[in-house]
C-alpha cells in the first residue's frame, strides 16, 4: 500500500471519527425537532380534534419524550466526553486524529494485547467533516447516523440492562456452555491459558462474560459508536445501575401504551469491573480482517494464537465470507474451536457503496467452513431476537443458525 494512501485512509478515519461525535453531540437537536414536528401537527387539526386529543393526554405525552429526549442527550453526552482513548482531546472544532489501538479491561485485568451484531454497523462512512482548522462546512448528521446511534441505545439494553437478558442470554448462553463443554478438561483456576477472541463484539458483554469465566478473552469491534459506547461503560461505569435511559421514545408507531413507550432502562445490570483477580480482558479496536489477517502486523502474528472464536451476530458482516473463514480457521490454534451463533442478513448486499458483496446460503455457508478445515458439530437453530422491544408490537424473529466447530486441517 502506498504511503499516500496510508495519508488518505487516515484522514478518511479521522474525518468518519469526528462525524460520530458530532452525531452524538446532535442527539438531542436532531430529536426535538423531530418530536416537534408532531406537535406542529397537532396544532394544524380543528380545534376540537386538538381538544380531543388533550383530553387522551397527547400534548403531555409530547412533553414528556421531551424530557426523556434530554435525558438521554445528557447519557451520550458523557459517552463522549473523553475521546483521548483514542488519543485525541476534540475540542470545539477541533480535527480528530486517527482512531489508535486501545484496550478496555476491567479494574483486576492484566493486558498483554493492543488493538454485530449490530444491524447498523458502520458500513457507510460521511466524509464531511466537523469544521475545524481546514474550515470545511460542519458536518450535519444524517438520518442515517442518527439511525445507527437510537440503534447503538437499544444495544445497552440488550447488552447491559436486566431487561435485555432473556434475549442476551439466548445468544450467549449456547455459546458459553459450547466453550466451557469443549474445554471441560480445564479446570476453572487454570482457564486464563485458554485464549478467546469475540470479532464483532459490539458493546462488549459476550466477551466480558467469557473473561467472567476466567477465559483469557479479547473481543474486537470496528463501529465508533460501539467503541465510544463499550468503552464508557466497561471503563467509566463503577455502579450498578448508574445510568438510565430511554430507547423506545423516538418512534409513536406499534405502539401498546405510553407506559411502555416512557419505560426507563437502567444500565449496567452487573458491575463491569466485576472479574476474577488476575483475568486477562481486553477490546480491540479496528478491522476484524486487517488485524487478525495473514497480512497482520508481522510483530503479533495471530497465526494459530488463539484457542476459541466466538462469532455471535458477526459473519454476515463479511463482504467476502471466504477470507473471514479462512482468517477464523488460520487463527484458531490446532484443535481449536469456533463456536458460532447468528443468522445470514449480508451487511453488503444491495450496498450503496460499490463495496463487494458475496451472499451464500447457510448450507454453502457450512460446505465452504469444511472445505476450508473445520468440522461442524452440535448444530441447532435457535429463535432469537435482536434488540427488540419486548413490550412493542412488532418483533422480528431471527432463526439463528448455532454450531460448535473444530479445527481440523
Amino acid at each position: 500500500m502506498s504511503h499516500s494512501h496510508d495519508v488518505s485512509d487516515a484522514e478518511e478515519e479521522q474525518i468518519h471519527f469526528a462525524n460520530v461525535i458530532t452525531t452524538f453531540k446532535n442527539y438531542a437537536q436532531y430529536s426535538l425537532s423531530a418530536n416537534n414536528r408532531r406537535r406542529k401537527d397537532f396544532f394544524t387539526l380543528p380545534k376540537a380534534d386538538q381538544d380531543l386529543l388533550t383530553t387522551l393526554g397527547y400534548k403531555t405525552k409530547l412533553d414528556q419524550v421531551d424530557t426523556a429526549i434530554l435525558a438521554n442527550a445528557d447519557f451520550l453526552s458523557q459517552v463522549v466526553s473523553d475521546p483521548e482513548i483514542f488519543g485525541h482531546d476534540l475540542g470545539p472544532g477541533d480535527e480528530a486524529d486517527p482512531p489508535s489501538d486501545f484496550d478496555l479491561h476491567a479494574a483486576h485485568s492484566h493486558n498483554d494485547v493492543s488493538p454485530g451484531h449490530s444491524h447498523s454497523h458502520g458500513h457507510t462512512h460521511s466524509h464531511s467533516h466537523d469544521g475545524g482548522p481546514r474550515n470545511r462546512r460542519r458536518y450535519k448528521p444524517t438520518d442515517f447516523d442518527m439511525d445507527k446511534l437510537r440503534s447503538t441505545l437499544k444495544q445497552f439494553v440488550r447488552d447491559w440492562s436486566a431487561e435485555g437478558r432473556e434475549e442476551r442470554e439466548a445468544c450467549y448462553k449456547p455459546m458459553k456452555d459450547a466453550l466451557l463443554l469443549h474445554f471441560s478438561d480445564v479446570p476453572a483456576a487454570e482457564r486464563g491459558r485458554v485464549r478467546v477472541l469475540v470479532p464483532g463484539t459490539g458493546l462488549g458483554r459476550l466477551a466480558h462474560d467469557v473473561a467472567g469465566l476466567g477465559f483469557t478473552c479479547q473481543g474486537n469491534e470496528f463501529s465508533h459508536y460501539m467503541l465510544l459506547s463499550s468503552h464508557f461503560i466497561l471503563n467509566r461505569t463503577n455502579k450498578i445501575n448508574a445510568h438510565t435511559i430511554y430507547p423506545y421514545v423516538h418512534s409513536f408507531s406499534n405502539v401498546v401504551s405510553h407506559e411502555a413507550m416512557m419505560r426507563p432502562i437502567t444500565i449496567p445490570d452487573v458491575l463491569p469491573s466485576d472479574l476474577p483477580d488476575g483475568v486477562n480482558f481486553s477490546l480491540v479496536a479496528g478491522d476484524f480482517e486487517e488485524i487478525y489477517g495473514t497480512e497482520s502486523d508481522p510483530d503479533e502474528p495471530q497465526s494459530g494464537k488463539w484457542d476459541a472464536i466466538l462469532t455471535c451476530f458477526f459473519i454476515d458482516t463479511a463482504k467476502n465470507i471466504v477470507n473471514y473463514l479462512r482468517i477464523i480457521h488460520n487463527s484458531l490454534a490446532p484443535g481449536g474451536v469456533w463456536v458460532n451463533m447468528g443468522p445470514l442478513l449480508w451487511h453488503w448486499e444491495n450496498n450503496t457503496t460499490n463495496d463487494p458483496s458475496i451472499e451464500l446460503s447457510l448450507e454453502e455457508v457450512k460446505a465452504l467452513a469444511r472445505t476450508i478445515g473445520f468440522h461442524i458439530s452440535n448444530e441447532r437453530t435457535i429463535d432469537t431476537t435482536y434488540t427488540s422491544n419486548s413490550q412493542g408490537m412488532l418483533g422480528y424473529v431471527y432463526h439463528a443458525a448455532f454450531w460448535t466447530a473444530t479445527k481440523v486441517g
